[in-house]
């Protein structure tokens, strides 16, 4: 007993508190909800959980929702480093106020930002009254989702990508230059393969916001299954209803299949670390 007491005493010795405070956190805060998620869908039993989950309506709205949030990811991986590029690289009058309008979507409440956007892009709005005489609907349907899915992940890729830029060294560029290299093949070969890593962790950041987003969407958007109802709103839709099954199995398959989507993207996130260093 006393051999066993001197075993414990230095196993517990030798844990770490940030460490056990850390696993503890994470247990508390991520697994434990996503486990009781999971093991309440999984009560139900296969066929009854496979029926709600790929019923029609519940099909919609993952496409929806995920296309919808992939698109916006992409556009936003553009963008958002072309912004970056010029916040850090360029020096203009009132450039400070332009990179702090990039944390509005971070400040906003998503509720309002739906509020804005709806009235905004509504066919008689500021932007969707120049689009209307074409038949282009844009509040009120899934072009409403995608443009209130930029919305939210916009700040992710500029964020990230920042930091990298301010770090990177002027002289590498102008080595290349020096050497004869052209300016696409300076920006090919030199500038983009670092920027790589973050962009497709900005691009995943953003893409996850956007498949969780509910409160600007629910605004922005008609929510009618088959045209623009998102899973989120639906999760909220079968609740309204005391659906509570209904709810928790989508919910379920909502995170089974962003865990999949992510994992997805930090092989991407490796692949393009491994290449920045070749």
């Amino acid at each position: 007993m006393e051999v066993n007491t001197n075993q414990i005493s230095k196993f517990i010795s030798k844990i770490s508190i940030p460490w056990t405070i850390t696993i503890g956190y994470l247990t508390i805060i991520l697994l434990v909800p996503m486990a009781a998620l999971i093991l309440k869908s999984s009560t139900l039993g296969f066929g009854k959980f496979w029926e709600i989950a790929t019923s029609d309506v519940a099909i919609s709205a993952y496409q929806v929702t995920f296309i919808t949030a992939i698109f916006a990811g992409l556009i936003n991986g553009l963008m958002g480093t072309l912004l970056a590029w010029v916040l850090v690289r360029y020096d203009f009058p009132g450039r400070k106020i332009f990179d702090a309008m990039i944390d509005i979507p971070f400040a906003l409440p998503t509720a309002v930002a739906g509020l804005v956007l709806a009235t905004v892009y509504s066919p008689t709005g500021w932007i969707g009254q120049f689009f209307t005489p074409f038949g282009i609907k844009i509040a009120f349907s899934q072009l409403g989702v995608f443009v209130a899915m930029l919305f939210i992940s916009l700040p992710f890729v500029v964020r990230t990508l920042q930091p990298v830029l301010q770090e990177m060294e002027r002289e590498t560029e102008e080595a290349s230059w020096a050497l004869g290299a052209t300016d696409w093949q300076t920006f090919r070969l030199v500038i983009l393969p670092p920027l790589i890593p973050p962009i497709l962790t900005g691009v995943a950041l953003g893409f996850s916001r956007a498949v969780g987003e509910y409160g600007s969407i629910v605004v922005i958007a008609s929510n009618i299954p088959f045209q623009d109802l998102i899973a989120p709103v639906l999760v909220f839709q079968r609740l309204e209803e005391y659906d509570y099954v209904g709810a928790t199995v989508i919910g379920a398959v909502l995170l089974l299949i962003s865990l999949v989507l992510l994992l997805v993207i930090n092989f991407l996130q490796k692949w393009g670390s491994n290449y920045a260093e070749n």
